[in-house]
């Protein structure tokens, strides 16, 4: 045996030879504990993935209310053909909420071209996203669940159909965190016209700790109000003001207290939003040929215009995900269009699209698009079948949805519908197919992102996602 090695002969002996490895045992539970209180303090600091991610940020155009797959992204000639018959009995049977037994097939009034180098079609609705057709991946295959508005709202956003459970933006930042330190990781700018029949619950954090919820945005130029200091009180003097709540919420901190721990975290982001925000909500300082691209300044494009383009400031500066409504309110001023499709569908696609292709041209030329994963679609599609005489339903089983960006691979149709639009036949995709394509684009696995939730581990998808291949 070497000399140097020393034997230890009793327990003395033994408690000072180890005392030095009792030191860094010590020290490393220091650590942890330190570490474990700065993750409390700010739980919506930046964690990496599961797997290299291709997005970072994610922006939802929700079409609240039910676009027509009929009327916008998906052409069906033989729907025309039999306009005004009973649907042939060849293409199975549907529920809806309004439609009699004695309806009636109702063609489309629209017409469709072909656009870009991947010759996809869109309808006259959209003549600015037409142009964008090349970065678009058209999922003409979704399907849900649910044929009523508030039910699919939950399931489109939060995987389910009862409210209660976190929508995506709050799992996405849960997984991921934030790359700003002063604006809200999640924010959700809803239509000004009102609220919509799932309400706030289809956006919430659900049992995520509340840190997780999302920032609402106020409808109008003011989408935050209180940015300002109030009068006669600097930054130093409110800062000293917030490490005095800090201070007296310690003890609710140390204790683990989840609910203490995002308000401190909110006390905070107010004070970092007053200091830096201001400039963020100011769109004057945009070039004045990017507020005529996006609308602004001009009807019916202003509203969603303003929004589309605070989206992209926003992803800009590090937020997570954004979601921009179009449609609230009762009935006929959502995407609802029950009574005629033609005066709805013109009436919304008018306000919004021009903004979400100026959105789209914008993100590229400023090199956001690669990682910006942008998602366009609402909770259910419309009926083949006429309500009344120029009305559609709900309809949930197959409509349209589109990906651009953050990976997705642009200028290509997924699956189909029959041949009337009725149902989706060629590689059909669930909601839940939907939201784990999102989550693979921004690294995070499905199974991996879990929640002990009442003694399960809860997950966004149910562990029963695919992701869309094709597209990705």
């Amino acid at each position: 045996m070497p000399e140097h090695v020393r034997i230890t002969r009793n327990r003395r002996e033994f408690l000072f030879d180890a005392f030095c490895g009792f030191g860094g045992i010590a020290l490393a539970s220091m650590m942890q504990q330190e570490q474990l209180r700065a993750a409390s303090m700010n739980p919506l600091a930046p964690k990496p993935p599961d797997h290299p991610a291709k997005a970072k940020a994610v922006i939802f155009l929700f079409m609240a209310g039910g676009p027509s797959h009929l009327d916008t992204f998906d052409p069906k000639p033989l729907l025309n053909k039999l306009n005004g018959q009973k649907r042939p009995a060849s293409f199975g049977e549907a529920k809806y909420q309004f439609v009699s037994t004695n309806a009636r097939l109702l063609g489309t009034k629209r017409t469709f071209k072909k656009y870009g180098q991947s010759g996809i079609e869109v309808s006259d609705l959209f003549p600015h996203m037409a142009q964008c057709v090349d970065d678009l991946a058209v999922i003409r295959s979704c399907h849900g669940d649910m044929v009523v508005h508030s039910a699919a709202q939950y399931q489109l956003f939060t995987g389910r159909i009862i409210p209660g459970f976190p929508s995506m933006g709050s799992w996405v930042i849960y997984g991921l965190g934030s790359e700003s330190e002063s604006l809200p990781a999640y924010v959700v700018m809803p239509d000004p016209k009102g609220a919509l029949e799932a309400g706030q619950p289809m956006y919430t954090n659900g049992f995520l700790p509340a840190v997780y919820q999302p920032t609402m945005f106020r409808p109008g130029r003011r989408p935050v109000l209180n940015l300002d200091l109030p009068a006669g009180i600097n930054l130093d003097e409110r800062r000293k003001t917030l490490n005095l709540i800090r201070d007296l919420d310690q003890a609710n901190l140390d204790a683990g207290n989840s609910e203490f721990a995002a308000r401190v975290n909110a006390y905070d982001l107010a004070f970092k939003m007053q200091t830096e925000a201001p400039a963020i909500f100011d769109l004057s300082n945009e070039p004045e040929k990017t507020r005529e691209m996006y609308g602004i300044g001009k009807e019916p494009t202003d509203d969603y215009g303003r929004r589309c383009l605070l989206a992209r400031r926003l992803v800009e500066k590090g937020v997570r995900f954004v979601a921009v409504v179009s449609g609230g309110g009762p009935g006929n001023l959502q995407w609802d269009a029950h009574e005629d499709i033609e005066e709805n569908h013109l009436r919304m696609a008018a306000q919004t699209d021009q903004p979400v292709a100026a959105l789209l041209k914008d993100l590229k030329h400023r090199g956001l698009l690669d990682s910006t994963l942008v998602i366009w679609g609402g909770e259910f599609g419309r009926s083949p079948e006429s309500q009344g005489a120029k009305g559609r339903d709900h309809h949930n089983l197959g409509f349209s949805m589109w990906l651009a960006g953050g990976g997705i691979k642009g200028g290509q149709i997924v699956g189909a519908t029959d041949d009337i639009g009725l149902r989706a036949v060629v590689n059909p995709y669930h909601f839940r197919d939907v939201h784990t394509t999102v989550l693979n684009q921004l690294g995070l696995e499905q199974n991996a992102l879990s929640y002990m939730h009442q003694g399960r581990r809860e997950r966004l998808t149910e562990v029963q996602g695919e992701i869309i291949k094709q597209i990705v």
